[in-house]
């Protein structure tokens, strides 16, 4: 939080609106020193002279609500603008023909400018191209024809206006992701930090008990093995920072997986947050170093598929089976890969358990995938393994109709 309130404090648009409060006050004082130094040229001064009083108190009296972004505010940018341009249409009755004619300056002079100027740094280039444009109308106005000096001042405030507008998007989107890279580093000093004192600690004791647990034999080496698991995923925890794996479906009952509670995940995840849950001693996760985004209903379901798929090589291929699931984050897919080391599916053995009413692959992994928009295909060798592939084009949103819950096969 400390490294955050620093970049606050770092921002190039808080020197931005202390300089736009200094030139205020200096435009106005200068607008009205043009006034009195050319108070022969005006047919009634008396109308500048209460413009002026109104500016004077305006601009001293707002002097707070142009020092930061939060204080100004639509309503008073509004109104700060409609002073500038009643300014400008008030020239022509209080200065002589003559004066307008010679290119003299507006009542407000380059007071105007700030007023433009402030919409520029609230709301960036867009903002600034509304009010310069309005103050370009307003000028063209006033002096009737478009004369060079008035299309040339028109002209610098529109472009720099819109400049610095720009200069404040970039500024702000660079500021973003400084803290967003401060809260990254913050956080993976922190892990490394928790990993060192894991590894000094727990995942020796682990290491321990389960080479114990080993040794000893029967009871002990139950403990030894679920141990041994513990130490598996803990690692994969300190070591990749993602998500701490649930029970393992190798280990786990059936149907004690937590992908079918609703509204578990919101906004697009990560793929491998929710794979990570599966590993453990007899599943292995290979995965991208980059986060693979996914719509969160859709990595619901390719996280319930490949626990599907770990599933049955629980059921079907005994426990000293191994899993492997490998992600691949493609330009226009994810494809994710479940591969076994068991016997292998024997040949028709799928329209025989479909025939008995066992839909496990049929709805669990395939009727996931084709409710996403994606697809699954099964290869399976006897005494060579299984292998699941699930392909999920990136534009996916969820689920395009509800499916009732099927028995796993």
């Amino acid at each position: 939080m400390a490294k955050r309130e620093q970049v606050v404090r770092m921002s190039v648009e808080q020197p931005l609106w202390r300089a736009l409060t200094v030139y205020r006050v200096l435009t106005m004082l200068y607008a009205i020193g043009l006034f009195v130094s050319a108070y022969d040229m005006f047919a009634h001064p008396r109308v500048a002279i209460a413009y002026y009083a109104v500016l004077g108190v305006w601009t001293l009296s707002t002097l707070p609500r142009v020092a930061n972004a939060a204080s100004c505010t639509k309503p008073f940018l509004a109104v700060d603008l409609t002073i500038a341009l009643t300014g400008i249409f008030l020239t022509p009755l209080a200065a002589t023909h003559e004066r307008i004619v010679s290119g003299g300056p507006t009542l407000p002079s380059i007071w105007t400018a700030g007023a433009v100027l402030a919409y520029a740094i609230k709301g960036g280039w867009r903002w600034a191209a509304y009010a310069s444009t309005a103050v370009a109308v307003a000028d063209l106005i006033e002096r009737g024809t478009p004369a060079r000096d008035t299309v040339h001042n028109v002209v610098l405030v529109w472009v720099a206006s819109i400049g610095i507008g720009y200069v404040v998007e970039v500024a702000r989107a660079s500021e973003r992701t400084l803290a967003r890279a401060l809260e990254i580093e913050a956080a993976t000093r922190e892990r490394e930090r928790l990993a060192r004192d894991i590894h000094d600690g727990v995942l020796q004791v682990l290491a321990m008990v389960q080479r114990r647990g080993s040794a000893i034999g029967g009871e002990a080496a139950e403990l030894g093995r679920l141990a041994g698991e513990q130490e598996i995923a803990l690692r994969t925890l300190v070591s990749g920072g993602l998500v701490p794996r649930s029970r393992t479906p190798l280990d786990a009952a059936p149907g004690g997986s937590g992908h079918d509670r609703p509204g578990a995940w919101e906004g697009p995840v990560d793929l491998r947050s929710l794979l990570a849950r599966y590993v453990g001693a007899r599943v292995t996760l290979s995965e991208p170093g980059a986060p693979v985004p996914l719509a969160s209903e859709a990595a619901r379901e390719v996280a319930a598929a490949v626990g599907a798929a770990l599933d049955n090589v629980r059921r079907h291929a005994g426990d000293g089976a191994h899993a492997w699931i490998l992600v691949e984050d493609e330009p226009d897919a994810v494809i994710v890969t479940v591969r076994d080391d068991g016997p292998g599916i024997p040949e028709g053995r799928l329209a025989e358990a479909e025939g008995e009413g066992r839909l496990g692959v049929a709805q669990s992994i395939r009727g996931r995938l084709r409710d996403i928009g994606g697809t699954a295909e099964l290869i399976s060798v006897p005494s060579q393994g299984t292998e699941v592939e699930l392909k999920i084009p990136k534009h996916v949103k969820g689920p395009r109709a509800p499916r009732g819950k099927a028995e796993r096969g």
